[in-house]
């Protein structure tokens, strides 16, 4: 990637401004913990690995304060890598080195991901993603975009749904593998079941934010809807995500808290506005996609195929490979 989403300069943080991609290239300072956790509820930063790497830096500019702690996990609820970042940063002796240690380990694992995520996509595959989540939503390189990246010897090409209401997948990933080269069409979300039951959609690779201990997996609004459409039309259908991700306190995807964002979000966009006046609007941010609609779970660790809680359980007691 040409742009790299966060710069961490040991007296501040600069986050890419990913709300003015891909018109313009604006980087945000942040110098205190209240800068950060604004940059994640804004959408400045966003993309759970992404969250995540941010907080611990924010922690580090606050000097482990307990008021940081407090205010960037009030910050957004769904994504739970950024309460994984701030658990650990609360064990850390040296905050600095162990927020670079979080931002390093997250792109270690997002090429090991792509690598074993790539074993997994037949040649000249036309894969379909939603949201973004690559390079921008993590460290670098990404979880489904990194699988994409990883595969792109295979001469794939990549469907990009839009999703809405935010625009992620129009604005990022479509931005993204224009800048790396892989054949990339935009759709519409109420697109994809059409090019499903045309038979041109090969394989599906989306990422997560949150996964239960069942394997239930919290993504962007729209993701369970594509699942349900792939296991009607028979194709397969994987999560990538960082063990940092996964939840095994949350039993399953029922009590994975679901983020609401502002009804303005759905009524316009950067300032144009569509709909009446008085109407009212539900904009949840994700949706929980069952178990039983996924394929496999990419992970650093390994692949997890046909998930549930025995298998995750088994994964999650897994030592990590150095």
């Amino acid at each position: 990637m040409e742009v790299e989403p966060i710069r961490w300069k040991g007296d501040r943080l600069e986050l890419l401004d990913q709300r003015l991609l891909p018109d313009q290239t604006v980087y945000v300072t942040c110098r205190t913990a209240e800068e950060v956790a604004a940059a994640i509820r804004d959408m400045v930063v966003r993309g759970a690995p992404a969250i995540g790497c941010a907080a611990a830096f924010g922690v580090a500019l606050a000097q482990g304060s307990p008021s940081s702690y407090e205010v960037l996990r009030k910050s957004r609820p769904t994504a739970v890598n950024l309460f994984w970042a701030l658990d650990r940063m609360k064990k850390a002796k040296d905050l600095k080195a162990e927020a670079e240690a979080i931002f390093n380990e997250d792109l270690a694992a997002n090429h090991a991901m792509g690598k074993l995520g790539a074993e997994l996509i037949p040649k000249n595959a036309r894969v379909m993603t939603h949201c973004n989540a690559g390079a921008l939503a993590t460290a670098g390189y990404g979880t489904a975009l990194g699988v994409i990246r990883s595969s792109k010897h295979k001469n794939i090409s990549v469907i990009a749904n839009e999703t809405r209401p935010y625009l992620q997948g129009a604005r990022l990933t479509a931005y993204e593998m224009v800048q790396e080269g892989i054949p990339v069409t935009l759709i519409t979300d109420s697109m994809a079941g059409h090019l499903m039951s045309r038979g041109e959609v090969d394989v599906i690779v989306v990422g997560a934010d949150r996964i239960a201990a069942n394997g239930d997996t919290a993504n962007k609004i729209g993701t369970y809807a594509l699942a349900v459409l792939a296991k009607r039309h028979g194709i397969p259908f994987y999560v990538a995500a960082p063990m940092s991700t996964f939840d095994p306190k949350i039993r399953d995807g029922s009590k994975i808290p679901i983020e609401e964002r502002p009804a303005s979000e759905v009524t316009g966009y950067r300032g144009k506005r569509w709909a009446p006046e008085g109407v009212s609007v539900r904009n949840p941010a994700f949706d929980v996609t069952p178990a039983e609609l996924i394929t496999g779970i990419i992970t650093e660790r390994g692949v997890v195929k046909k998930p549930n809680r025995e298998r995750v359980a088994k994964l999650t007691k897994k030592k990590p490979t150095r």
